[in-house]
């Protein structure tokens, strides 16, 4: 009979339970059911089984009168007194595994939370209030503008016809994109309806997760990856059981137990962090579309800079775009201004961090009594040490990356694999004693910025200094409350804050991003240039960017710099047609990687071999294999990484392709092979 979603039924007098397990086995596992366990076998409900010598885990996804095996083993138990999967759970699930070609078992483990995926549970369920954010003063809902009135209309009517529909809300930062979710929720839970809003990262959005704790008090569930597994349980038992009706979360929490589902909302959609890194190596974007489809319920992607792929879907009439292209208030965006790098290095002779712009902008700033905040998407003091005799460059042993100098442990450090050692005095190679600190990260900036301001109270934001739980909201509640002048950080800075008093954001060198070896560089460049740039005259003074650049002439810092997505867009959607790159074609990362350098490259061009002998003549016609090619970090944690890629027009069709082939393909010994669909960087 097999998995009957639109009927969740009990095991009756079949005779077999079928049972997938979290193992990248693409298949269910058939399990006879003991007489006494008949009348609470129930699909989406878990089990305990036998599997080969140990016993695990597992989700019953139907049940059947055949067996695929001579003697099926029987259940041991079952864990559930009801089911935790809903039929459009395991729907979903099923679509995610077809999808991002991994097993159902693996699909359904990512859609629960950790303490279930190891059988009963012993935690007891915190009470709401240690589980939840601390309520801020409740809020009202705010007067729309015009232009919000327009975009609402559009929404509320999706929602009052309960119908499936993805709106791409393009708006520019500051523009109200966030009163538009808490109104269009507001509706949805009038006509008894719940809510689903992903946020990038929970930790580097704590205002906007108070402004909706703040308008919907503990209706309000908030799901993120720094809860506890006891907070995280009782977050997810009070969605399932009704009494949170809005949810607010990062990337897992797309797969909430919520009932009669009426909105999703995808809050800087643009973000890669709602990819998943490891199998199922999902994108939370379209697991949302998928959702709200089997819902019949309305998507809101927002975002100041959307993504490529969205902003073409909706520019071919696919999806709906609206747009806010006023600030609240009619606040004037920042003046923007790119200094050329390579003039200051003419005219004062050295390469230098600060041009006298940015320095004359922060002295300016300071005397105003104003805050700052200093962009560089670099960590670490210098990013790299050469010998100057000898040309060597200081590398991890286990990762083809640099080692990267951090003052504050005195310590070389390789990002990938935290490898750290100190640094040398005389070269391991040559034997001089040259050793040269090269490069910038947000240490240097920092320290650099001391040096100049002596008299100004700086603070640092990157993954160095918010390792401690809690330290995000505590550096950036210093600077809300004017303890802090200026603020150095990477990325973490440029999202979705609001802090009136900054009038001054600097980009310290913009080119960081935009020469990396990747197809998305340009694009990326442009999205944090055009986010940390928001950050600035949010409040009534006005603000001003620097952005110092050696590339003063590429197309994505002169649209950033006049906040032109569409002129971006215009040029950069070019580019990809003529390489053939999304959004003109879906790519299947194929990762093949073995601790042998010479293993990684014969299974790579074995591989691409298998592929072309197996792929028939219409999957040859539909789908195009490109390389084998070394990954751009070709080696990490002591393994050798090498790629086949798949291109395709058809997703369906090219993932059809590659699962038939990969099915029958052996990996020699020592090999793994990891298959990631839409990946987010090559």
């Amino acid at each position: 009979m097999g998995y009957n979603a639109d009927n969740m039924e009990k095991s009756k007098e079949h005779k077999f339970a079928e049972v997938a397990v979290n193992l990248p086995l693409d298949r269910v596992f058939h399990y006879s059911i003991p007489s006494g366990l008949k009348k609470d076998a129930e699909i989406g409900k878990r089990v305990y089984v036998p599997f080969r010598d140990k016993q695990k885990v597992g989700y019953i996804t139907g049940f059947s009168d055949t067996c695929d095996v001579a003697k099926a083993k029987p259940i041991d138990s079952i864990i559930d007194e009801k089911p935790i999967l809903s039929s459009h759970m395991l729907k979903l699930t099923k679509w995610i595994s077809e999808t991002y070609l991994c097993s159902w078992g693996q699909a359904i483990s990512a859609a629960i939370p950790g303490v279930l995926k190891k059988g009963k549970v012993s935690v007891k369920p915190r009470s709401a209030k240690t589980a939840k954010v601390t309520l801020p003063q409740a809020t009202k809902p705010l007067k729309l503008t015009s232009e919000q009135e327009r975009v609402m209309e559009s929404v509320l009517h999706k929602i009052e016809q309960e119908d499936y529909k993805t709106f791409v809300l393009h708006g520019i930062t500051s523009s109200g994109k966030t009163e538009i979710y808490l109104q269009a929720i507001e509706r949805v839970l009038s006509k008894g309806k719940t809510s689903i809003v992903l946020v990038p990262e929970i930790a580097l959005t704590p205002q906007t997760v108070e402004r909706f704790a703040g308008r919907f008090g503990d209706r309000v569930a908030v799901l993120h990856s720094g809860l506890i597994g006891s907070m995280r349980y009782s977050e997810w038992k009070r969605i399932k059981d009704g009494t949170a009706r809005v949810v607010v979360g990062a990337r897992s929490a797309i797969f909430s137990p919520v009932n009669n589902l009426g909105l999703i909302v995808i809050d800087e959609e643009h973000e890669t962090s709602y990819k998943q890194d490891d199998a199922p190596r999902y994108h939370a974007r379209d697991v949302a579309l998928m959702r709200a489809k089997l819902s019949n319920c309305p998507v809101i992607l927002g975002s100041a800079t959307p993504s490529l792929e969205s902003f073409y879907m909706a520019k071919k009439e696919h999806l709906e775009l609206v747009r806010l292209t006023k600030r609240i208030d009619d606040r004037s965006l920042p003046k923007v201004k790119i200094v050329d790098m390579r003039m200051e290095l003419a005219t004062r002779k050295r390469i230098v961090m600060f041009s006298q712009v940015l320095l004359d902008a922060i002295e300016r700033t300071l005397r105003e009594k104003k805050q700052a905040m200093i962009f560089l998407n670099r960590r670490g003091f210098s990013t790299y040490i050469s010998c100057k005799k000898c040309g060597l460059v200081l590398k991890c042993k286990k990762c083809d990356s640099v080692l990267v100098y951090h003052y504050k442990g005195k310590s070389l450090v390789c990002h990938y694999c935290n490898f750290r050692t100190a640094p040398p005095e005389i070269c391991p190679q040559c034997r001089a004693s040259y050793m040269k600190y090269f490069g910038v990260g947000t240490e240097k900036v920092e320290s650099e910025l001391a040096r100049f301001f002596p008299g100004a109270r700086i603070a640092r934001m990157d993954t160095d200094t918010t390792k401690k739980r809690g330290s995000h909201e505590e550096i950036l509640g210093e600077f809300r409350k004017h303890n802090i002048d200026i603020l150095v950080g990477t990325q973490m800075i440029a999202k979705g804050h609001d802090f009136p008093r900054v009038t001054l954001v600097g980009v310290v060198n913009a080119d960081v991003t935009l020469n990396l070896p990747d197809f998305r560089a340009s694009e990326r460049t442009f999205n944090l240039l055009a986010q940390v740039a928001g950050r600035a005259g949010r409040g009534e003074d006005g603000g001003e960017v620097i952005i110092q650049t050696y590339a003063p002439g590429h197309y994505s810092l002169l649209a950033a710099s006049k906040h032109d997505y569409e002129k971006f867009y215009a040029e950069e959607i070019k580019t990809r047609k003529d390489l053939f790159f999304p959004p003109f074609c879906h790519i299947i990362k194929l990762t093949v990687r073995s601790r042998s350098e010479q293993s990684a490259v014969d299974a790579s061009q074995n591989l691409r071999r298998f592929l072309e002998q197996k792929f028939s003549a219409k999957d040859k016609e539909a789908v195009k294999i490109v390389g084998p090619a070394p990954s751009p970090v070709s080696k990490i944690r002591g393994y050798y990484r090498w790629n086949v890629l798949l291109k395709g027009k058809n997703r369906s069709i090219a993932c059809e392709a590659a699962k038939k082939a990969l099915i029958n393909y052996r990996k020699p010994i020592g090999v793994f092979l990891a298959v990631d669909v839409d990946p987010i960087s090559m």
